[in-house]
């Protein structure tokens, strides 16, 4: 498949990249910044913006799907802010791009902890990482409402780690609204692991228009 990634160079996005070209994928990497990536057989290297939905249609264009791996930075003052816009300005180059399928990679925050509480709501919720769950939270209810494109929305575990438990273990289990939880009643999941699940809702969807989530 020919699939556009947006965010390529970021911290899940380099992962998601790995998995797409270890399956063969012809893969448009986007980034602002692309000094970190390297055009091959199976990549292009495309700098746009993706806040700018005209650099966007002209990446995207052309492709099966559009993985979005945007992250405003955890650093950024106007996280909140930028991170909306900037997922705004995806959703409107994908549908202007005639590509229909968009996966999201969103946050944790979202997931249903109890009966109409959220993680991010919950006492103990890191008040660090609050702007940028709070974005996320608030795009997935504007994307529920898209109704041309075929959107998923994926948020990862609680616990989302770069080499979690043996980096790749090659399994995941699924749920849809509220964690998963594990024996320890833990809710963890490596980045290398997430980005099987998203390849592999790519190659064979099950959520569409819906949000998914992954956790061992």
């Amino acid at each position: 498949m020919k699939i556009a990634l947006i965010g390529a160079t970021g911290f899940v996005g380099n992962i998601i990249l790995n998995e797409l070209v270890s399956r063969k994928h012809y893969v448009t990497a986007i980034s602002r910044n692309t000094e970190k990536l390297q055009s091959s057989d199976l990549v292009q290297v495309v700098k746009a913006d993706a806040t700018n939905e005209e650099e966007l249609i002209n990446a995207i264009k052309g492709n099966d799907a559009v993985i979005s791996a945007y992250n405003a930075g955890w650093t950024n003052p106007d996280l909140y802010n930028d991170f909306l816009a900037g997922s705004k300005a995806i959703q409107a180059a994908v549908k202007k791009s005639g590509v229909k399928r968009l996966l999201v990679v969103g946050g944790a925050g979202s997931l249903y902890v109890a009966d109409g509480l959220q993680l991010v709501d919950t006492p103990q919720f890191p008040a660090e990482w609050k702007p940028g769950a709070l974005a996320a939270r608030d795009y997935l209810n504007i994307i529920k409402e898209e109704k041309e494109l075929e959107w998923t929305f994926l948020s990862p575990a609680i616990e989302m780690h770069h080499g979690t438990s043996g980096v790749r273990k090659g399994n995941y289990r699924k749920g849809l609204e509220n964690p998963v939880f594990d024996e320890n009643n833990r809710s963890v999941i490596s980045a290398e692991d997430m980005a099987i699940a998203i390849v592999d809702e790519i190659e064979h969807p099950q959520h569409i228009r819906e949000r998914f989530t992954v956790a061992y």
